[in-house]
């Protein structure tokens, strides 16, 4: 069974500093939604609904 290693840090209210092995990325927003920015050029927004809705999309910078 592999180790992971994942840590999730709250800067301010609202903000988190998330850390594994493969890359680091800032969280924002309430409880029900998100904005998510990576060091690998990821952002993800997801909204979480009461109920079976949810949302989330994810888009990719690309590299120049």
């Amino acid at each position: 069974m592999p180790l992971r290693f994942h840590k999730s840090i709250r800067i301010l209210p609202g903000v988190r500093l998330n850390i594994n092995k493969r890359s680091m990325s800032i969280t924002t927003g309430g409880k029900h939604e998100h904005l998510t920015v990576n060091t690998k050029g990821q952002r993800t927004e997801s909204v979480d609904l009461p109920g079976p809705f949810s949302w989330r999309r994810t888009t990719t910078r690309k590299h120049r």
